[in-house]
């Protein structure tokens, strides 16, 4: 949106006497100054370049609204000069001890002049103006003690909701202006209401903590300045109205002075709120240990995240390592253990063998009529979380073959339990059974088989898988065991659903 032209008085450099620094606004300093021929003390605020706050401030007139006279122009000098406001901000004055007099009285005027100079910006002014940041350092105080609206560096010519970036300062920030969301006036509602929190308590918002944290406390934990309890409940009400998530449930700054009139009239409201302004012991007791409540979440969010950045990193290192021992592209199971952030089911400690599943060494128990013996194993990691393990063995023999069949087990909640201790070991033990079949024997019957299949785990990410197979025929011999294959896994888990 185009901001309208305007005409404004040029003021040369040299017809200013500068002094002090007397504080900063958005994008500038602020000096106190004499402009020489006029005779007059002024404030003005350098800037790198003259942009839209020199055009706002020329178009508006209110006398809760800082007094503009206008700009210099001359590169590299430039900057607007405004009247001068002797009281300082209203930020410093309820700093000092001063502010210990303040009574309802006070506090009224000055809700009223600020809402006064917030309408004329918003509903009187020639062209709609959102100030976007208003807060008790933009709010300055004149010789006489009226206030008046000033710093229009985060202002926008408002004639429509619009879409604006982040500007302002996060405690005072309406929710939708933290995030950069389309915003209409009643994100100067919200930071009014935290305004009017400061004069009724003289606390520092959210004091402690940074923008950022700020920010994260207000959009993600919906959370707002400590109402004390002891608080009149008609300011409270105001607040709380002032402090709504949805912009649309604001009031905007004519219901504000219709309820601050009504407010104005109570004959109880004295009473009421000069008691509160007085037990300032407990409203700063109850303000603190909000504030603490909230230092804590923060804490608790901070090591969350110290903790996932440091099990991110452990993945990344534990994929890398097995990408440089097996020189192969990432495995499907690795990939999903790293978008669902599943840890692997052993820590990565010496990997015995380079191959995509593991080997195993096989031993006879019993050597009578057994030449050979294979098995290959095979772990896959499935979607759901468990774990499908295959196997198939092929035993030779003197007399014909054993094909020991096809096992098929699901494991199924195993990580973690691996490695307990001796007497909770059932838990972290798992027996397959498969019956395989046999070539018939010179009687014409079939000899089934039996397999058992044991998993221990042992410290240093060590896991032994143990399979033993009797056959059915040696029932008559006590059931002698036939074969017995041991496999030692030293924490390897990458090639687990290769």
């Amino acid at each position: 949106m185009s901001s309208p032209g305007s005409s404004f008085v040029q003021i040369k450099h040299e017809d200013l006497l500068f002094y002090e620094n007397c504080g900063g606004g958005s994008f500038g300093s602020v000096y106190r100054a004499l402009w020489i021929s006029q005779d007059k003390e002024v404030a003005v605020k350098k800037l790198l370049k003259i942009d839209k706050e020199a055009e706002i401030l020329s178009v508006l007139s209110h006398k809760n609204i800082i007094q503009f006279y206008g700009a210099v122009l001359e590169s590299p000098n430039y900057g607007i000069v405004t009247e001068y406001a002797s009281g300082g901000s209203l930020y410093e004055y309820l700093s000092s001890e001063q502010s210990e007099e303040m009574d309802m009285e006070q506090i009224m005027t000055w809700a009223i002049q600020i809402a006064k100079g917030m309408h004329y910006l918003h509903a009187e002014a020639p062209v709609k103006v959102i100030h976007r940041d208003l807060k008790s350092r933009n709010v300055v105080m004149t010789a006489d003690k009226v206030l008046k609206i000033c710093d229009f560096g985060a202002s926008k010519f408002l004639s429509h909701t619009t879409h604006m970036t982040v500007v302002g300062t996060f405690p005072w920030m309406a929710p939708e202006v933290i995030q950069s969301l389309p915003v209409s006036e009643t994100c100067d509602t919200y930071s009014y209401g935290v305004v009017l929190w400061e004069m009724l308590t003289r606390e520092v918002p959210f004091k402690g903590f940074e923008g950022l944290q700020v920010a994260w406390l207000v959009v993600e934990k919906q959370e707002r300045l400590t109402i004390p309890t002891s608080c009149p409940a008609s300011f409270a009400e105001l607040m709380r109205k002032c402090w709504q998530a949805d912009p649309k449930e604001r009031p905007h700054f004519k219901q504000v002075l219709v309820t601050l009139e009504t407010m104005a009239n109570d004959s109880r409201l004295p009473d009421q709120c000069n008691s509160f302004l007085h037990n300032k012991d407990q409203r700063r007791c109850e303000i603190e240990s909000t504030l603490e409540r909230l230092r804590k979440l923060e804490r608790e969010l901070y090591s969350k995240e110290k903790e996932l950045e440091e099990r991110e990193r452990r993945l990344r290192l534990w994929e890398e390592r097995l990408m440089e021992r097996s020189n192969m592209t990432p495995s499907p199971t690795s990939l999903l253990m790293e978008r669902s952030n599943i840890s692997p089911f052993f820590t990565p400690m010496s990997i015995g063998s380079s191959g995509s599943f593991f080997r195993s060494h096989s031993q006879d128990s019993n050597s009578a009529g057994v030449s050979s013996a294979g098995v290959s194993c095979l772990l896959r990691t499935l979607s759901n979380g468990d774990t499908e393990r295959g196997s198939s063995a092929v035993l030779e023999r003197g007399v014909g073959s054993l094909d020991g069949g096809r096992l098929h087990a699901m494991l199924r909640g195993l990580q973690g339990r691996f490695g307990e201790e001796e007497e909770e070991a059932e838990e972290g033990t798992v027996e397959e059974k498969s019956w395989g079949q046999q070539g018939k024997d010179n009687s014409g019957s079939l000899e089934g088989g039996r397999v058992q299949v044991t998993l221990r785990s042992f410290p240093g990410g060590v896991v032994e898988r143990e399979e033993r197979t009797w056959e059915e025929g040696d029932r008559e011999r006590g059931g002698m065991q036939r074969s017995r294959v041991t496999t030692i896994v030293r924490g390897y888990s990458g090639g687990f659903g290769e």
